[in-house]
C-alpha cells in the first residue's frame, strides 16, 4: 500500500509541474497567465454565491431555481471541505515542494481539497441543470471555465491535482445530490 501510495504521490507532482509551467514564449505566458489568474476567481464564494443570488432574485422561474441550487450546492460542499482541510492538513505545493511559481499572495490553509475547484462545479452543475435544450451548447463553456479554474489553481501553485480533482468529484457530486434532493427540500 505504501509502495502504491509513493506512486500516486510521484504522479501527483509531476502533473502539478506540468500544470505549474510557465510558456517560453512571453506573450503567450503573459496571455495565459492573466486568464488563469483572472478566472481562478470564480471559483472563489465570492463569485459564485453573488452570482447564484442574482440569478436566483432576478431570474425567470427556472433560472432562479437554478440560483437557489447554486447557492445550496456551493454552501453545502463547504462543509466536508472545512472538515477536510482540518483534517488532512497537507501543505500547499508551493510550501513544500522547490521549483513551484506562486502567485503574489499564497494561502496558508491546507491545501486538500480545492475550495475554489468545488465551488465552481457546484456551481457549474445546477446551471447546466437548468439550460435544458440549450445545455448542449452551455455545456463546452462551462467545462472550459470549470478546467480553467481547477487548472488556475495548479497553476498559481496552491493546490496538487489530487486536489483539484477531489474538489471537482466533491462539488459535482453535492450538486447532482442537491437537484436530486430539491423537490424534498421544497
Amino acid at each position: 500500500m505504501e509502495r502504491m501510495m509513493g506512486w500516486l504521490r510521484s504522479r501527483d507532482h509531476q502533473m502539478l509541474m506540468i500544470a505549474n509551467r510557465r510558456p517560453a514564449h512571453r506573450l503567450l505566458q503573459a496571455g495565459l497567465s492573466r486568464w488563469l489568474e483572472t478566472i481562478t476567481h470564480m471559483g472563489g464564494a465570492t463569485f459564485t454565491l453573488c452570482t447564484a443570488l442574482c440569478a436566483a432574485i432576478a431570474g425567470s422561474a427556472a433560472w432562479s431555481m437554478a440560483g437557489w441550487q447554486c447557492i445550496a450546492a456551493v454552501a453545502v460542499s463547504h462543509l466536508p471541505v472545512a472538515v477536510m482541510k482540518r483534517h488532512f492538513r497537507r501543505l500547499r505545493p508551493y510550501q513544500k515542494l522547490p521549483n513551484i511559481t506562486a502567485c503574489r499572495s499564497p494561502l496558508q490553509d491546507s491545501s486538500f481539497p480545492s475550495g475554489h475547484t468545488t465551488a465552481i462545479f457546484a456551481w457549474l452543475v445546477p446551471l447546466i441543470a437548468a439550460a435544458g435544450a440549450t445545455a448542449v451548447l452551455l455545456l463546452p463553456a462551462a467545462i472550459v471555465v470549470g478546467l480553467s479554474v481547477a487548472w488556475s489553481r495548479m497553476y498559481l501553485g496552491l493546490h496538487y491535482p489530487s486536489d483539484v480533482f477531489a474538489g471537482a468529484m466533491l462539488g459535482s457530486a453535492t450538486a447532482v445530490g442537491m437537484l436530486e434532493l430539491w423537490p424534498i427540500l421544497l
